[in-house]
């Protein structure tokens, strides 16, 4: 009978340890979890804290007395791993119940210790909550039930933004601190803003570029110098790698965290595996390691691991790192790399933006999109993408993400067959639309980036706002010309190469093809006026 050890629950661990049974009837499955909760909904906890989840026991997925009757499971709670002796294949643990030591043997050995909360030498931060299990959320909710008066949100990424609002559900007038420039790190900055905007819609103070560099009593003192009202401090700076087992057991460990494993999850040790949070992905764009804390991915890669153990010949694909957050009814949505990453590493790439409606306009209750695909300019592959709107982010990221993995190239995306009825989506849906313009930028067509405008403006372009003089009077690009599309063709043009744009990209595409005709250089500025007006507020 092989014996098998699983250290750490939640989502990694228990899927291994499901799949397991359900592949290898005769097993010895243990699981040891340091913690007093092997399966909950972690993800979940954020809105417990803020009251949208009403039941605690909601969050509670299996205990171990139901794992034992339905999967035949030996799960022992308040076990803590303490060392791993790999000569003698034993895993050395405290029961924290009884004070007593355990030994464990194991013929196959898997570690799912998952990641830990960023605590920087910051004065005073011990103060400050974090929220990665059951126990915390219950701190949490303690502290809130106190009613402080205000709160501070240390960190701008997935879990700030979702305590940030579930803080304002309790009616705590809330302060987000992030060092960056921007909130949400894997979006670029005219996508970002759009979640910064939502955030300060109600009633979140937003203090980017700045760090905390104390924690005191009742507030937080900034870089800056200032100080903002904490009576509630929440640190949301991240997560590393609870790789500390796998050092000391001499398994190798990347430079920056996390366990090194191969395609079937296999450390340097061939007994030993390594899934989740702890263990380091093979990223799907460069083909280099990459930390992925995503729920989905630990659920997927448990089962992988379970299957590998049985014997059978599966490898796990490389990672997208496919993410999205809710705030206050606006969606974020992302897959693969972005812009910012993409130029740090000198990586070619193109940039299409999009703001179609996320349903057919004539329906009630259409909201628009801003929908970003970056793309290989040799091979056309897809890079990435970002999307942020009312609705219909989710779905138009999972679809790409799906392209994506299945190889397929941006043009590729213009002949998806998509399901369609006025209020779900479009005739053209808006990844069909993405994939056209994708196409006519592989068949020559050039963009200008909202970026690279005013440089190119300085270098002698010409720009000129096709739009109608209505919205040109309503708002405008400094030093554009206005002359609406539909009078182009016979406008008396300016000299030198032409910038073209119109309010989202579609009438300015529309402008290009009209020039090409009259022999002029012209490029569309992508995404339009709204893509360009979004970039310059993520500057300010």
């Amino acid at each position: 009978m092989k014996r098998i050890v699983i250290i750490g629950g939640v989502a990694g661990g228990m899927s291994t340890a499901t799949r397991l049974r359900r592949v290898m009837p005769d097993a010895r499955i243990t699981v040891l979890e340091r913690g007093q909760h092997v399966s909950f909904a972690n993800c979940g906890l954020p809105y417990y804290a803020g009251g949208v989840i009403t039941e605690r026991d909601a969050l509670l997925l299996q205990t171990p007395e139901a794992l034992k009757e339905r999967f035949d499971l030996d799960v022992r709670v308040l076990h803590e791993v303490t060392s791993i002796d790999r000569d003698a294949k034993i895993v050395r643990a405290v029961d924290h119940g009884s004070g007593a030591g355990v030994d464990l043997a194991y013929d196959e050995l898997v570690i799912s210790t998952g990641a830990s909360p960023l605590r920087p030498p910051i004065p005073g931060l011990e103060r400050a909550l974090s929220l990665r299990d059951v126990a915390d959320v219950d701190a949490m909710v303690s502290a809130l039930d106190r009613q402080p008066a205000s709160a501070v949100v240390l960190g701008g990424g997935f879990i700030g933004i979702e305590m940030a609002e579930n803080l304002r559900h309790r009616g705590v007038p809330v302060t987000l601190v992030e060092m960056a420039d921007q909130v949400m790190a894997p979006f670029d900055p005219e996508m970002a803003v759009l979640v910064a905007d939502r955030l300060e819609e109600n009633g979140v103070t937003l203090r980017l570029g700045v760090k905390a560099v104390a924690v005191g009593a009742d507030d937080v003192e900034l870089s800056d110098g200032t100080r903002v009202p904490g009576d509630l401090v929440v640190s949301a700076l991240g997560v590393r790698p609870e790789d500390g087992l796998a050092r000391d057991a001499g398994l190798d460990v990347a430079e920056r965290g996390g366990v090194l494993v191969d395609e079937q999850h296999r450390t340097n040790d061939r007994s030993i595996f390594a899934i989740g949070d702890v263990a380091v992905k093979h990223d799907a764009v460069s083909g280099e390691g990459a930390l992925v804390p995503l729920a989905q991915t630990a659920n997927r890669h448990g089962r992988l691991v379970a299957d590998v153990i049985a014997g059978r010949e599966v490898t796990s694909p490389p990672v997208l790192g496919t993410a999205i957050v809710g705030a206050f009814g606006l969606q974020a949505a992302s897959v693969g790399w972005n812009e910012k990453r993409l130029v740090a590493a000198g990586r070619p790439h193109r940039v299409i933006h999009t703001h179609p409606m996320e349903h057919a306009g004539y329906y009630p209750g259409a909201s628009g999109l801003a929908l970003k695909l970056l793309v290989d300019p040799e091979t056309d592959a897809i890079l990435g993408a970002q999307a942020v709107g009312e609705s219909g982010a989710d779905k138009r990221i999972d679809v790409i993400a799906t392209a994506m993995r299945a190889g397929m190239t941006a043009s590729d995306l213009a002949d998806l067959e998509l399901a369609y009825a006025p209020q779900f989506g479009s005739a053209k849906d808006p990844v069909n639309l993405i994939g056209m313009v994708a196409d006519n930028l592989k068949a020559g067509e050039r963009t200008v980036q909202w970026h690279e405008l005013s440089d190119r403006l300085v270098e002698g372009a010409v720009l000129v706002d096709v739009r109608s003089p209505e919205e040109f009077a309503a708002g405008a690009i400094p030093g554009a010309v206005n002359i609406p599309v539909d009078s182009l063709r016979d406008a008396d043009l300016p000299e030198g190469d032409l910038i073209v744009h119109c309010a989202v990209g579609l009438r300015g595409h529309v402008a290009v093809r009209a020039l090409a005709g009259r022999g002029r250089n012209a490029a569309n500025l992508d995404g339009g006026y709204v893509t360009w007006e979004a970039g310059e507020r993520s500057r300010r």
